[in-house]
């Protein structure tokens, strides 16, 4: 099997164009099927692995008290493997249909009202380097609802500052993303006062940098966002993903239509965007 999982990551790379941290989950969570049939079925060759082979696995999963969310993802790795077996003709049936998820409870995020937001934005005030860096990042975020991940990757060539939009990479697949005036004026301000002598050669087309000249890292942005939350008396336990629960939840509280939210964050199953409809409001109720 082990060659078979090499040949579906391949695929998923070359193919479909998928990120190394997708392939990385894959390839976890079909290694640790490998290691369960070689021990309890004696190493079987895809075409010979049964139903009961696979139903055996996951009850295994539920005896050790696995997550539910990690059984899930388990099942949905092993679906996605099978499919890629039947297509290439590597077997003749997909026995991973017999596979039921277990129900997940999707945990409500949490999210920050428009004032603890506003109060959050005039932190870093200052004329500091960092102060008008941290004040572009945060105002980019929020506005946009990006990632983590993709605003400390951002390049220069993604963000066209006279049309106001930047563009979103990942997994072979783009995504533009519109900023209004206000963001603008700060990345102007980060990009004329404070980049060039703060960026490195080894960072020369990355939008951010750290205080090193280098491109940030996730836990330094973390770190940027916890210290301006407490400044802002933020009671909530807030992450930078909380920015980006924010964006959603005012979007739609806004009146922005729930398939515009979904292209924006994109998210690839508008079911996940919709839980954000009653957010807003259950934050409003939670404030007054």
């Amino acid at each position: 099997m082990e060659r078979e999982i090499d040949s579906f990551i391949s695929y998923l790379h070359n193919i479909r164009k998928t990120s190394h941290n997708t392939e990385m989950s894959y390839r976890r969570d079909l290694t640790k099927l490998r290691i369960y049939l070689e021990i309890t079925a004696g190493s079987p060759e895809v075409h010979e692995v049964t139903k009961e082979n696979l139903k055996r696995y996951i009850a295994y999963m539920e005896r050790k008290k696995f997550k539910a969310s990690t059984i899930s993802r388990s099942i949905a790795s092993i679906r996605a493997f099978y499919h890629y077996l039947l297509k290439e003709g590597l077997v003749r049936e997909d026995i991973s249909e017999c596979l039921k998820a277990p129900k997940v409870k999707r945990r409500t995020p949490d999210i920050l009202s428009a004032e603890e937001m506003e109060r959050l934005l005039d932190q870093p005030s200052g004329d500091s380097d960092k102060e008008i860096r941290d004040n572009a990042m945060l105002q980019l975020l929020y506005a946009t609802g990006i990632r983590v991940s993709e605003l400390i990757s951002l390049r220069l060539s993604d963000v066209n500052m006279h049309m106001g939009f930047l563009i979103c990479r990942e997994g072979g697949r783009e995504r533009m993303i519109p900023f209004g005036n206000e963001v603008r004026e700060a990345l102007q301000r980060y990009l004329a006062k404070v980049r060039d002598h703060m960026v490195t050669n080894e960072a020369k087309d990355i939008l951010f940098v750290n205080c090193s000249g280098m491109p940030m890292s996730r836990q330094g942005f973390w770190k940027l966002v916890k210290s301006y939350a407490k400044k802002a008396g933020i009671s909530t336990d807030i992450t930078p993903h909380t920015l980006r629960h924010t964006f959603a939840a005012h979007m739609v509280e806004s009146g922005t239509d729930l398939k515009s939210v979904q292209e924006m964050l994109g998210h690839s199953d508008i079911s996940t965007t919709h839980m954000y409809v009653d957010l807003g409001k259950k934050k409003q109720e939670e404030t007054e």
